[in-house]
C-alpha cells in the first residue's frame, strides 16, 4: 500500500508525472493500493481557500480516483491522532497525521518533504 502527500496529489493532477521524481512514479504506477489520508483532502481545500491552487479537493481526488485508482483511508481517526500525538518533529498537523495515516500500517509515503523524509523511514522519492 501506498500513500500519497498533499503536494503529490497536486502535481499528479496538474502536470502528471513531470514534478514527481522517477522512482516516486514508478511506484505509482506499479501500485495495487494507492490511497490518501483524509487530511490531504483537508489541506487541499485549505490551500485552494488561500488560492495557492486553483480547484478544490473534489476535482483532484475525483480525477486521481478515476486515473490512477486514489482512494480514500478509513482508518479510524482515534488511532490515526494517536500516532500522530506521539511526533514531536513537527508542529504541522497536517504532517504529522499524514505520515501517522501511512504508519501505522507501515506503508510507503511517497513525499517530496525532507523533514518526513528524515522522520519517517517509510518515505519514497
Amino acid at each position: 500500500m501506498i500513500y500519497l502527500d498533499t503536494h503529490v496529489l497536486v502535481w499528479l493532477y496538474a502536470s502528471g508525472s513531470k514534478c514527481i521524481s522517477d522512482a516516486a512514479y514508478a511506484a505509482i504506477e506499479v501500485a495495487e493500493d494507492m490511497r490518501v489520508s483524509p487530511m490531504v483532502l483537508l489541506e487541499l481545500d485549505f490551500l485552494h481557500e488561500i488560492k495557492r491552487i486553483t480547484v478544490g479537493s473534489n476535482e483532484i481526488f475525483t480525477y486521481l480516483h478515476h486515473h490512477l485508482g486514489l482512494t480514500v483511508c478509513d482508518r479510524a481517526f482515534a488511532d490515526v491522532v494517536a500516532d500522530a500525538s506521539a511526533q514531536c518533529w513537527t508542529r504541522d498537523p497536517f504532517d504529522r497525521l499524514i505520515v501517522a495515516q501511512a504508519a501505522l500500517g507501515k506503508d510507503q509515503l511517497i513525499s517530496k518533504d525532507s523533514m518526513i523524509q528524515s522522520n519517517y523511514s517509510e518515505t519514497l522519492w
